[in-house]
C-alpha cells in the first residue's frame, strides 16, 4: 500500500459550495497540511467548485436543494450520500448544516462510516416560525435528527448554547458527544478596521453615514425590520445610507422578490449592492452594521463586522447575542422590532464617540474569542478525538 493510500480520507458534505469556500476552507487547508486526503460533495457552482479544485480537493456533486421539499429529491439526496461514501470510503465525514447532517448522517450510520463530525449551524426557518407545516416538518426531522446524531462515534459541534439545550431537551443527541465552538472565525489580519477608529467617517471619503445590512436578502434576517428602521429615520430627517449587502435566497420561504427590493430603492429607503466576494473592502465602508436576525447559528457576517472595529445592532436571539455585548459593543433590540432597531440605530447615528468606543470593544471581542485560528485548532481537535475513537466503533 503506498504512502497515499494511508492517509486518512475526510469527506464533508456540504448544503453550498459557496458556503464551503466562505465558512470551511481554513479548516480544510489544515487538515490537508495535517495529511489528510480532503474531499468535498455540495450542489455544482461554477466559481466555488474551481475553487474547491484549485486546492487539491476532490469534489462531488450532491442533488441537495435547501429548500426542497420532494420525497424523491430527499431520497435521491439519501442515495447519493451512500454511494459517494461508497466509492470514497471515508475514514472521517464532516456533515454541514441541517440537511448534510440528516441525510448524511443516516447514510454514514447505514455505510458503517468509522467516524463523524457533525455541525449545528443555525435551525433555520422549520425553529422559527410556528404555522401548521413548520411544527409538522419538525415533529417530522425530530427522529431522523436522533438517529443521524447518534453515531457510535461522533462528535456535535454547535455553536451556541442556545440549540445545544434545545437538542439536549429533546434528547437528540448525547451530552458527551457535544462540542461548543463559537462560529467559523475570522483571519483578524484580512478583516481589519481602517486605522484609526474615530467613529462614522473612518475608513470612507464620504463622510454620509453608512449602515449596512450584511446578510442574504430575507425576512428571517431581519430585512424587513432593517427597512422599517431606514424608512423611519430618513422621514425624521436623518443623514445616512442604509444599504443592503447580499444575494437573495429563492430557496428560503423568506426570500424577498427583487421587484420589491427594487421599489425599496426607488423609494430611496436603501441601497442594494448585491452579493460581494470582497467583503473586508465592503465592511471599510460602513460604520454602523445592523442584522437583526430572528435566529442564527452564529453568524459570520456579524463577526466580520466586529473584527472590522464596527459597532452592531442585532436582535437579542440565539446566536447574535454571542456576538454583541449590549451597551457595549452594540446594541441588541427585541427580535421583530422596527422601532427599537431604529431607536438603537439613531443613538449610534447621533454620537460619534459612541461609535468609536463601540467599533473598539467589538473589536477586542472578535480578538478574544472568534479567531480563525481558534476554530481551525478547535475543529482538528474535533477529528483528532474522533480518529481515536474509531477503533471503538
Amino acid at each position: 500500500m503506498s504512502a497515499a493510500e494511508k492517509r486518512p480520507r475526510l469527506l464533508f458534505l456540504m448544503n453550498e459550495a459557496l458556503f464551503f469556500t466562505t465558512h470551511r476552507m481554513p479548516v480544510a487547508l489544515a487538515a490537508q497540511a495535517a495529511g489528510y486526503d480532503v474531499s468535498v460533495a455540495a450542489p455544482f457552482d461554477d466559481g466555488p467548485v474551481a475553487v474547491i479544485r484549485s486546492c487539491g480537493f476532490d469534489y462531488y456533486d450532491l442533488p441537495l436543494k435547501r429548500g426542497g421539499r420532494s420525497l424523491w429529491g430527499e431520497i435521491r439526496l439519501a442515495i447519493r450520500c451512500c454511494s459517494l461514501i461508497r466509492a470514497i470510503k471515508p475514514d472521517l465525514v464532516h456533515h454541514v448544516a441541517m440537511k448534510p447532517v440528516i441525510f448524511g448522517g443516516l447514510a454514514s450510520r447505514l455505510m458503517g462510516v468509522p467516524g463523524v463530525v457533525h455541525a449545528i449551524t443555525g435551525l433555520g426557518f422549520l425553529f422559527i416560525r410556528e404555522d401548521w407545516l413548520a411544527r409538522t416538518i419538525r415533529a417530522m426531522i425530530m427522529p431522523l435528527y436522533r438517529f443521524a446524531l447518534g453515531h457510535p462515534n461522533a462528535r456535535v459541534i454547535f455553536q451556541n448554547p442556545d440549540d445545544l439545550k434545545m437538542f439536549l431537551d429533546h434528547r437528540l443527541v448525547a451530552k458527551d458527544t457535544t462540542v461548543m465552538i463559537k462560529g467559523c472565525g475570522v483571519d483578524m489580519t484580512v478583516f481589519a478596521p481602517a486605522e484609526p477608529i474615530t467613529g462614522p467617517a473612518a475608513g470612507s471619503a464620504d463622510t454620509t453615514p453608512v449602515v449596512m445590512f450584511p446578510a442574504r436578502i430575507l425576512g428571517d434576517k431581519g430585512v424587513h425590520e432593517f427597512v422599517h428602521a431606514a424608512r423611519s429615520l430618513k422621514a425624521a430627517g436623518a443623514k445616512a445610507r442604509f444599504v443592503l449587502v447580499g444575494r437573495r435566497d429563492p430557496a428560503n420561504p423568506t426570500d424577498v422578490a427583487e421587484a420589491t427590493i427594487r421599489a425599496w430603492e426607488q423609494e430611496g429607503i436603501v441601497e442594494w449592492w448585491g452579493f460581494h466576494s470582497d467583503m473586508p473592502d465592503v465592511l471599510r465602508q460602513a460604520h454602523i452594521i445592523c442584522m437583526p436576525s430572528y435566529r442564527e447559528g452564529l453568524p459570520r457576517g456579524l463577526i466580520e463586522a466586529a473584527a472590522c472595529g464596527l459597532p452592531i445592532v442585532t436582535a437579542d436571539v440565539p446566536g447574535c447575542r454571542e456576538v454583541v455585548r449590549d451597551g457595549e459593543s452594540g446594541y441588541l433590540v427585541p427580535v421583530r422590532d422596527g422601532p427599537a432597531t431604529a431607536a438603537a440605530i439613531e443613538k449610534l447615528l447621533d454620537d460619534n464617540g459612541l461609535c468609536a468606543n463601540m467599533g473598539q470593544a467589538a473589536r477586542q471581542l472578535a480578538l478574544d474569542e472568534f479567531t480563525v485560528e481558534a476554530f481551525v485548532e478547535n475543529t482538528l481537535t474535533t477529528y483528532d478525538a474522533v480518529m481515536a475513537g474509531r477503533a471503538k466503533s
